[in-house]
Formats: structure tokens, C-alpha cells, sequence
């Protein structure tokens, strides 16, 4: 089995503004905004790709690009979110941001896999979900760790990237 493609990059320092992370939420306002709007946008393009990586076994490149921008957005806001990482999110996808993604170029996919990738995805989701549960109270006490230190502890660094 091969590595997967998509890799979770993390360069951050630990190191926490306590003014920010007071704030963080309300930071995050315009954010949250951009976020839905690209978010409906992203909900518009995912089934043509779909279908176009279907019908041509690679996703095109400017579609590819587009989604991918977004995955790296999402993650870069919710890095910041969760106090994975300290400076304010740029509003476009950059890979100089400390939490980021690494996505290759699009390559042939398998059409059977393409055709049956939501029912392939339902373990992944599923997980996802229970992560994302344990992520919220674990983002709770961190900030209050956050204020109180001034910087991340590694393991919970660690902790909150996994999930």
C-alpha cells in the first residue's frame, strides 16, 4: 500500500498570542464568512468534477486547483480555529501558512473508484465525525491552556492534528 498523496504539514512554533487567542472567535468573523461563500461555490463545481474525472479518468486541472485551494483554506482556518497555529489565516490558499496541506498535481484515477467514491468514503466520514467530537472539548481546554501559558503543548499539538 502507497503513502497517501494528501499530507498534513505542520511548521508551527507552539508559541500563542494570549490577546488572539481571547479573541480568536471574533477574529474569525470574516473568515467564517469567505468560508461559506467559497464553501458554496465548492458545492457547485464537486459533482461536474465528479462526473468529468468519471468520463476522463483525471480531474481537469483548473477544477482540481479550485478544490484544492479550498481543502488548504479550510485547513489553514481550521488550524487557527483549534489553535493549531498562531498567525491569522491568509483569506486565499498559501503553503506558507505553519498548518497546511500538500497536494500533488492530478493524476488517472480508477473509474470504478471514482464511481463508487462516496460509498468508499463512508469509514473515512464516519471517523471524521467521531474525531471531530473529540476535537471540540479538546479545542475548550486548550484554550484555557493557551491563556494560561502562552503556547500549545506538543502533545496537545499533536492530539488536536490527528484529529
Amino acid at each position: 500500500m502507497s503513502e497517501h498523496p494528501i499530507v498534513l504539514v505542520d511548521n508551527d512554533d507552539l508559541k500563542r498570542s494570549r490577546l488572539t487567542v481571547l479573541f480568536r472567535y471574533l477574529l474569525m468573523i470574516p473568515h467564517l464568512i469567505w468560508y461559506h461563500i467559497w464553501g458554496f461555490a465548492v458545492a457547485i463545481v464537486v459533482i461536474p468534477t465528479w462526473l468529468l474525472t468519471l468520463l476522463m479518468g483525471k480531474t481537469p486541472k483548473p477544477l482540481h486547483n479550485f478544490l484544492a485551494g479550498y481543502l488548504r483554506y479550510v485547513t489553514h482556518v481550521s488550524a487557527y480555529a483549534n489553535l493549531l497555529a498562531n498567525p491569522f489565516p491568509p483569506f486565499s490558499s498559501s503553503d506558507s501558512y505553519p498548518v497546511t496541506l500538500e497536494i500533488p498535481e492530478p493524476t488517472k484515477q480508477s473509474r470504478l473508484i471514482t464511481l463508487f467514491r462516496m460509498v468508499l468514503a463512508i469509514p473515512a466520514l464516519i471517523l471524521t465525525y467521531l474525531l471531530l467530537g473529540l476535537q471540540q472539548p479538546l479545542t475548550f481546554c486548550c484554550w484555557f491552556i493557551c491563556l494560561i501559558l502562552g503556547r500549545m503543548p506538543r502533545g496537545l499539538q499533536n492530539l488536536s492534528m490527528l484529529c
